[in-house]
């Protein structure tokens, strides 16, 4: 057990940093981000359990599945505290409307948000709302756990492989904080793909590869604009890749 501690405390972080769960507190030094990088997969994939209760719920309860769909959006947005919501307004804001990286910079630190972060909120929601409705009943199942679970967990290690690959682009704030490779991260974002891959078959491969395109073209885009990554831009890649993968699965699922 006393091998597992370091994990368990590590696993604890990860739930303080990207949620508004109660997770105890951590006696003596707390694990740094960089270490508890791993577990944001692990994070994700407790957050999708979590929309996906409330839809199964909502669609048990009677209600339609536009309906359900926002209570589940809804329900993994206040969980995790709009954190990442709040990544892809910036980003969209600061790459939107900057002329150049100290600009960008600047913007995406501002709180207020611009024309650019509206959209880029009103577009994305609109679009998860409406994929989450169009695959209704095929989620209420156990079967659509594990989608909700994959797809958390793979938003999240999309944001840990940019994190293992790119540079922060800041001295200070969250990115930086996360900096600096890690095999066990790398290990943890393996396990993921290959879950995703094998469990969920062709249409798993698929999210898999939705997922990979999402962060390293987000991830391109934050290098040439600002040179490197920064909180900002991980919320944006676990947004875009979250919702961009169940766009996806609805089209093959439809077809």
């Amino acid at each position: 057990m006393r091998a597992f501690r370091p994990r368990l405390r590590e696993l604890q972080v990860a739930v303080m940093l990207l949620t508004r769960l109660p997770a105890g507190r951590i006696a003596g030094q707390a694990p740094s981000l960089a270490a508890a990088r791993w577990a944001f997969p692990l994070v994700g994939a407790l957050v999708g359990l979590i929309g996906w209760a409330l839809f199964a719920g909502a669609l048990a309860a009677g209600a339609s599945s536009p309906l359900a769909a926002v209570l589940a959006v809804a329900a993994q947005v206040l969980v995790t505290g709009a954190l990442h919501v709040d990544g892809l307004a910036d980003f969209a804001d600061g790459i939107g409307g900057g002329r150049d990286r100290a600009h960008c910079l600047e913007i995406m630190r501002d709180s207020r948000i611009g024309s650019y972060g509206v959209m880029a909120l009103i577009l994305v929601s609109a679009l998860w709302i409406a994929a989450l409705a169009q695959l209704g009943a095929q989620l209420g199942s156990l079967a659509g756990a594990g989608w909700f679970a994959m797809i958390g967990a793979l938003s999240r290690a999309a944001m840990v492989a940019a994190q293992e690959v790119l540079p922060p682009a800041r001295a200070d704030g969250m990115a930086r904080l996360a900096a600096g490779r890690s095999r066990t991260a790398r290990a943890a974002v393996l396990v993921v793909v290959l879950l995703g891959g094998l469990a969920g078959g062709a249409f798993g491969a698929a999210l898999v590869v939705v997922c990979g395109g999402t962060g390293a073209a987000v991830g391109a885009l934050a290098q040439r604009r600002i040179g490197g990554v920064t909180g900002d831009v991980l919320g944006a890649i676990q947004m875009l890749s979250e919702v961009l993968c169940w766009t996806t699965l609805a089209l093959l699922l439809a077809g």
